[in-house]
């Protein structure tokens, strides 16, 4: 890497290129859209969850109905835990879009992926490394590839910022190979 200084205090290095490399356009991630995003992979992941305040409203109207024991505010108890069970998760969503640490998140980045890596840049000169194996998962959407490193970071890619057709096709491709992608059958 060449080094390009911009200050004497914070040297910057020069991003490599690879020629056949997929490039996109600059994007930055609004921040409503990645609340949406995190919440539904929150949900996603959390699924088995469900069961236990089904259970145990289940639980309840069957020793309700025998008589054993009727009650009501096992009802409002599960109903106001759920409830803020989600709005602890929306505020911690919410609140990362708001860090200083996580700013770097809603920058505007071009991106340049190819079978070893992706680059991540906010100009020509400076800009990060993220290797294929940080990401957990990735995802199609309707509009979008979603990118998954860990529970509230991620790297979304609207089909927009995308320079042709092509290119959709060459980064599905090595998503695929990374075995990110299932095959479609």
């Amino acid at each position: 890497m060449a080094k390009v200084s911009v200050n004497k205090h914070q040297p910057v290095y020069q991003m490599p290129t690879n020629p056949a490399a997929v490039r996109t356009k600059k994007y930055a991630l609004p921040t409503k859209k990645y609340i949406t995003i995190a919440m539904r992979y929150f949900f996603k992941t959390q699924i088995k969850w469900v069961l236990l305040p089904v259970a145990l409203i289940l639980i309840n109207a069957i020793l309700g109905i025998t008589g054993v024991y009727p009650n009501y505010w096992v009802y409002i108890t599960v109903f106001v835990g759920v409830a803020l069970y989600i709005l602890f998760w929306v505020i911690q969503f919410t609140g990362i879009t708001q860090l200083a640490q996580y700013k770097p998140m809603f920058e505007k980045f071009s991106y340049e992926f190819d079978s070893r890596q992706i680059l991540m840049k906010i100009n020509q000169k400076e800009g990060s490394v993220m290797k294929w194996e940080q990401i957990l998962e990735a995802y199609k959407d309707k509009d979008s590839y979603v990118l998954v490193i860990s529970k509230g970071q991620f790297v979304h890619l609207p089909f927009t910022i995308f320079t042709s057709e092509h290119d959709i096709k060459v980064f599905e491709r090595i998503m695929k190979q990374k075995e990110l992608l299932k095959a479609e059958k």
